[in-house]
């Protein structure tokens, strides 16, 4: 039986394959059109999933959408009426969309796909519960959903148990912790739905000097991490900005301009917004466990991609194992659905082993043969040579180890935010300058963001506080102090962005300026060829840690294709371009003219 899933309309639309319970792909529409979050009809994402399937439309069994489109058009015209006629613009631009195509649903699919099949619709947070504990390697366990919002809930907890789910309680909009956390973005001067990664990443810059305020002003939070946010700050329910000038008199002047420079006041917004979240994720997981009483808890929606609070709720809270969806988001609902699909609502048997996942490293996408890189590297005239697989990994930890900043193009693409192995730009975190040099000439973003270290698992506990594997990057822990180096008195005195280039431990390059890092464990089982390259280098260095950041530039999506990943490579000062068994040299190739419609020039297709 093959059931595709679909999630789109809001942001990061997705599809996914299951068959016989099994997943067999998954991907991002954005990955396929190249644009950053789309949310428009995944038609090519759903066309990858069946031909990674080798099948047909005609083969489907069951189409499931990942949410109730009625019910959140319901949501919506009510908060319309609530706040009217304060919300008549917003209206007036939303509803043609929603009377074109969000309310058409089934005729919808049926157009694009050319399919007459049956239609399922889940609840938005039951998709994400489905995508936390299906996949995951328990039996049964507690759930957490947090996100913005989907029809009207904004967060959800309760048990699943072998192919059941039942939801014990939630929470509603306005209130919610994910449109909280969009709210200081967007005031930030950030995008919202796309760059709330950032303030996170912002936060240790910044003292947590607006904690007060937010709660004497913005929430009342209560000991189960149940919240009522007071509207009077926000603008989200009729406007289209998420705060309004009350927000604005309380945090001292109006929301930062896109782009312009970052001032210690976003810093210390960042931080601030930081405690509170965590503390909310805190005691909503304590209440969790003490409504269900299970062991293990899995996590999903948007707000599970805090990487720094799920790191919190795994050493701090009651639980004795967590296990977080890498595609938290609305791309997960997709999977979730037609994971609920095929469990809860034909009622078939599930079983895990209580140890591994079944989401396959999220190794879920399009994969393209070393015949296909050849091809596409003949066309394109580049110089290249070709390694034997045998000794590829030590051929670039060589590279690595000379300094060299590698895109690493390998296998099937990840599913989800981040990059896992599959379409990663790598560098040696020994070097106390590669954060610098990645971000500013090879990212083209941020100084301030980190970068992840990838690990080879039996060495993880050696340099950072965790006892357990990471293989998702979505926990964050503290780097161990044996590994720590200590700041001077002149620079524990220096504030803000000033901390930047202070080396903190002797992997300075993915070690956060709280000493903090954002952890993947590279297994075998997951990525061979991955991990053997980490061993190299461990064997070349005697150290086990690697640079890991997404093969993209910013405000682009991660590459997919090999012509992407060229352009990429071509249009930043990577050194070395690593697909398959290919090696690219930056110095050997011709120049590139980068304005041209690379598509065509490339041949992607």
């Amino acid at each position: 039986m093959n059931i595709l899933g679909i999630s789109c309309f809001y942001h990061d639309a997705a599809a996914a394959l299951v068959r016989d319970g099994q997943i067999v792909a998954a991907a991002q529409e954005e990955r396929f059109t190249r644009k950053k979050h789309d949310f428009s009809f995944p038609s090519h994402a759903a066309s990858y999933c069946l031909a990674e399937a080798g099948i047909t439309v005609k083969d489907l069994s069951l189409v499931v959408f990942y949410d109730k489109p009625f019910v959140k058009f319901e949501r919506i015209l009510e908060t319309y009426l609530a706040t009217a006629p304060a919300g008549i613009r917003s209206f007036l631009m939303s509803m043609p969309l929603w009377l074109r195509e969000k309310l058409w649903i089934p005729s919808l699919v049926r157009n694009e796909l050319e399919y007459d099949g049956k239609m399922l619709f889940t609840e938005h947070h039951e998709s994400h519960a489905a995508s936390a504990f299906f996949p995951s390697p328990f039996q049964r366990a507690a759930f957490l959903t947090m996100d913005g919002v989907g029809e009207w809930t904004t967060t959800s907890y309760g048990t699943g148990e072998g192919s059941y789910l039942r939801i014990l309680g939630e929470m509603k909009f306005p209130h919610s912790l994910g449109l909280l956390y969009s709210a200081f973005t967007y005031f930030a001067g950030f995008k919202v739905n796309s760059a709330e990664y950032k303030v996170m990443g912002l936060a240790p810059y910044g003292k947590p000097k607006y904690v007060r305020a937010i709660y004497d002003h913005l929430l009342d939070l209560k000991e189960d991490g149940s919240f009522k946010m007071n509207m009077e700050y926000f603008d989200y329910c009729s406007g289209l900005r998420m705060t309004n000038g009350r927000f604005s008199d309380l945090f001292g002047g109006p929301p930062r301009k896109p782009e312009a420079e970052l001032t210690q006041r976003e810093m210390d917004l960042a931080c601030s917004l930081q405690v509170v979240t965590e503390e909310i994720m805190l005691r909503m997981s304590r209440h969790v466990h003490r409504e269900t009483g299970e062991e293990n808890l899995v996590l999903a929606g948007g707000v599970a991609l805090n990487c720094v609070g799920n790191g919190r709720i795994l050493r701090e809270g009651p639980f004795k194992d967590i296990w977080i969806q890498p595609a938290s988001g609305d791309a997960g609902g997709a999977l979730g659905g037609a994971l609920f699909a095929w469990y809860s609502y034909l009622g078939n048997p599930r079983s895990a082993d209580g140890r591994r996942d079944s989401q396959h490293g999220s190794f879920l996408g399009p994969a393209y043969s070393d015949g296909d890189i050849e091809t596409f590297l003949v066309r394109q005239k580049a110089s290249y040579r070709k390694v034997e697989r045998a000794v590829l990994p030590e051929a670039v930890a060589e590279l690595i180890a000379q300094g060299q900043v590698i895109g690493w193009f390998q296998g099937r693409m990840e599913f989800g935010p981040r990059a896992l192995g599959a379409r990663s730009i790598i560098g040696d975190a020994r070097s106390a300058t590669m954060q610098s040099v990645m971000n500013l000439k090879i990212k083209f973003r941020e100084s301030f963001r980190p970068f992840a270290p990838a690990v080879l698992p039996e060495k993880v506990s050696e340099y950072f506080q965790i006892d357990r594997e990471s293989p998702y990057m979505l926990l964050v822990a503290p780097v161990a102090e044996s590994k720590r180096i200590a700041m001077t008195g002149e620079e524990e005195g220096l504030f803000g962005i000033e901390k930047l280039n202070v080396p903190r431990s002797e992997i300075p390059a993915v070690t956060h300026i709280d000493y903090s890092a954002r952890i993947q464990t590279v297994n075998r089982e997951d990525h061979e060829l991955y991990h053997d390259l980490i061993r190299a280098f461990y064997e070349k260095t005697g150290c086990p840690v690697i640079i890991n950041t997404s093969f993209n530039v910013r405000g682009e999506p991660i590459v997919c294709s090999p012509g992407e990943a060229y352009r990429c490579f071509m249009r930043t000062a990577m050194d070395t371009l690593v697909m398959g068994s290919y090696i690219l040299a930056k110095s050997e190739q011709r120049a590139m003219a980068v304005d041209t419609d690379w598509k065509k020039e490339f041949a992607l297709d």
